[in-house]
């Protein structure tokens, strides 16, 4: 029996689906994922933030590479325990602001998983990576100052942990959850 328009339609979606690039987050402990959201939808331009708050690991994995890039971020996370992060200063990025991070470890890791996705490794993903939470971008850079010189004023170092791993679908817009890796 034939297949209808909209079944062969939702086939050839879905297999579109599987090419769109991936991108690997970090999953936070739930009070700094507030916190960092809750200043992203104060700061952020609104008609541009689709995101919640979140520390990229990768920004560009193919996609029809799925199967084997989450077999490498299971393997990465398993048996491994949660992950202490620094939040270190408030980081001006020219047109919009982050709080800089530190963790031996989350480079540790990261540095583990670059070079198993070494051949699908963008130019971007090679360049060293420097973890960071943005809050604010896309804006004038005076804007951004001084935001950077309000955040900065009160600022004292804290802690936070990683939970574990997010797999995301990049389409342009809002991601799509993939799959997830949570650490021990």
């Amino acid at each position: 029996m034939a297949e209808s328009e909209d079944e062969q339609r939702d086939e050839a979606r879905s297999a579109d689906l599987d090419h769109r690039p991936l991108i690997v987050t970090v999953e936070m402990e739930a009070a700094a994922q507030a916190h960092f959201d809750h200043l992203r939808s104060r700061y952020f331009p609104p008609e541009r933030n689709w995101l919640s708050a979140h520390i990229t690991l990768f920004h560009a994995l193919p996609g029809k590479e799925r199967e084997a890039i989450a077999q490498h971020l299971a393997q990465a996370v398993a048996g491994r325990s949660p992950i202490t992060v620094t939040v270190e200063r408030v980081r001006f990025l020219g047109n919009g602001v982050a709080f800089a991070l530190s963790s031996p470890a989350l480079q540790g890791l990261r540095a583990l998983l670059a070079q198993r996705f070494q051949p699908w490794l963008t130019r971007q993903d090679e360049q060293g990576f420097r973890p960071h939470v943005t809050v604010q971008n896309k804006v004038p850079a005076e804007t951004a100052r001084a935001l950077q010189a309000t955040l900065s004023e009160d600022f004292a170092p804290w802690d936070f942990t990683v939970t574990g791993l997010s797999l995301w679908h990049y389409d342009g817009g809002p991601w799509e959850k993939a799959a997830r890796f949570p650490l021990c």
